[in-house]
């Protein structure tokens, strides 16, 4: 590995509005680790926030090196300015080879900031990594994930942002990384933008992006009530409900259980799609669970193809007797 590799990875932290780690942020963890054992640099986790000694914590127990903890009230929640700010600190201080930051809205919102303020190339919206000779090479989903792409970066540091769902969470790991504070200088310009609050859209107690079980309706369902079916069987594996866009936009689900490019991408360890047919455009956003099961009456239904389990037959007789199984199999 090139000697400009050396200085490892710099991994950006996201917290929740209540102080823990976003899952994404621990995905980060775990594609940052496999670059940085490949550069044989260090792997460095920042966060920032009002009140984030839990989320340091979780990093470090997640397996980075050294967790760099900015504590200000004012950064509750961080603007994009901030952020940035507090990232190109971290960069001079680290000299990392890679920076990797998460693909939510405000990964997305600071990372082109960050590019520009220190001249590094930024690859978006990525899937996976590999170096080639000291160059790191990205993976993104292009055509609505009927493709993938690799863009190879050059320079130091390279940035890129890391779509949900595209690595599993790491593995606990043995104690021996740090936590500290990093103090970051701010300036007027970095709070120019100010936000107030955040409201959860809602759509139950389980959030779709930390499930280990998600169930998902489709068209199949033939009407919004009969997403009763998928509630229920979700309520019996303790899981969340997720949707495909075609229901999202005929008004039967919320946004928010949107799966899919222009929705959400999970990763449980189990995917149950009900009624679904299997567009790439929704199989994009779930492709990454461990084990998916499909029903659908279509044997012959793309849902299959990505399925590790098909059940061929009448959702509206399969859902019910699986529901009533697994809730006596549980009592």
């Amino acid at each position: 590995m090139a000697d400009g590799m050396a200085g490892g990875v710099l991994v950006v932290a996201e917290i929740a509005a209540t102080g823990v780690v976003r899952p994404v942020s621990l995905e980060l963890i775990t594609a940052g680790r496999g670059l940085a054992d490949a550069t044989g640099g260090p792997l460095t986790a920042l966060v920032l926030g009002g009140s984030v000694e839990a989320a340091g914590q979780a990093l470090q127990a997640g397996g980075a090196d050294r967790t760099l903890v900015v504590t200000d009230d004012r950064l509750d929640p961080p603007s994009a300015e901030a952020t940035a700010t507090a990232v190109a600190a971290a960069i001079r201080a680290v000299d990392p080879g890679v920076v990797l930051l998460p693909g939510t809205t405000a990964g997305r919102d600071a990372a082109p900031r960050v590019a520009a303020r220190i001249d590094a190339p930024l690859a978006a919206d990525c899937v996976g990594f590999r170096f080639d000779d000291g160059a790191l090479v990205a993976t993104r989903a292009v055509l609505g994930g009927r493709a993938q792409s690799e863009v190879r970066l050059s320079g130091r540091p390279q940035l890129a942002t890391v779509r949900s769902g595209s690595f599993p969470p790491p593995e606990p790991a043995a104690a021996g990384g740090t936590v500290e504070p990093f103090p970051v200088e701010f300036g007027p310009a970095d709070f120019a933008v100010v936000v107030d609050e955040t409201t959860s859209k809602g759509g139950g107690t389980t959030r779709l992006d930390s499930a280990e079980v998600v169930v998902s309706g489709g068209r199949g369902l033939k009407e919004p009530g009969n997403f009763a079916l998928v509630e229920e069987l979700a309520a019996a594996l303790g899981g969340a409900v997720g949707a495909t866009r075609a229901v999202v936009d005929a008004g039967w689900r919320p946004h928010q259980e949107q799966i899919g490019q222009t929705g959400r991408s999970v990763s449980p360890r189990l995917y149950v799609a009900v009624g679904i047919s299997g567009a790439v455009q929704h199989n994009v956003g779930m492709q990454g669970s461990t084990a998916i099961v499909a029903i659908n009456r279509d044997p012959d239904a793309p849902i299959f193809k990505v399925a590790q389990f098909g059940i061929v037959g009448d959702l509206f007789e399969i859902v019910p007797a699986l529901t009533a199984e697994i809730t006596a199999a549980r009592a």
